[in-house]
Formats: structure tokens, C-alpha cells, sequence
């Protein structure tokens, strides 16, 4: 039986589908943290990552003030983001 648009039903697979979408994890420049302990964070925290794919990001941040890390599903965004803050990163989320 299909639902009316607006139900509960339908409120909870738009909640749903939602977290399924990508969503940009970001990486801001800092001041504070070496050239090398970021390359080491990136590369340890977020397995998409190759070291020279880091070193670049990195370079992208420092110059241009952020860069996106990486697209993925949120949930697993915010475990990368978790992780890059207890190494003293700056790093958001962007939908």
C-alpha cells in the first residue's frame, strides 16, 4: 500500500537515504602542526589515502586555507573527522 507524502514512513526513509549520500570531510590549515605530523595524521586516520595523496592535500590546505579530504558517507566522515581532531587537525564536514 503506498503512503501519502509527509508521513512518518516517508520521514524516516528520507532520513535514511540521507545518510547514505556523501558528504565532503574537510581539512582547514592550521599554523600550529608540521608538515610531516599532518601527512602522518591523514595517512594513519583515513585509509583512502596514499601518502602522496596526503602530502598534496596537505599542500592544498596550507595554500588555499582547506581542501576536501575525501566524499563518504557521513557516518564514516565523522569517525575521520573524530580521529583527525585527536591529532590536533582541524577538520569539518560539509553536506
Amino acid at each position: 500500500m503506498p503512503t501519502k507524502i509527509g508521513t512518518k514512513f516517508d520521514a524516516a526513509l528520507d532520513k535514511k537515504s540521507s545518510s547514505l549520500n556523501p558528504v565532503a570531510l574537510v581539512l582547514h590549515n592550521d599554523d600550529i602542526n608540521s608538515i610531516d605530523h599532518v601527512v602522518q595524521a591523514l595517512v594513519s586516520n583515513i585509509p583512502e589515502l596514499t601518502t602522496e595523496e596526503a602530502l598534496q592535500k596537505m599542500l592544498k590546505a596550507h595554500n588555499f586555507g582547506n581542501v576536501i579530504l575525501v566524499q563518504c558517507p557521513l557516518e564514516r566522515a565523522e569517525l575521520y573527522q573524530q580521529r583527525l581532531i585527536k591529532n590536533n587537525l582541524i577538520a569539518t564536514i560539509q553536506t
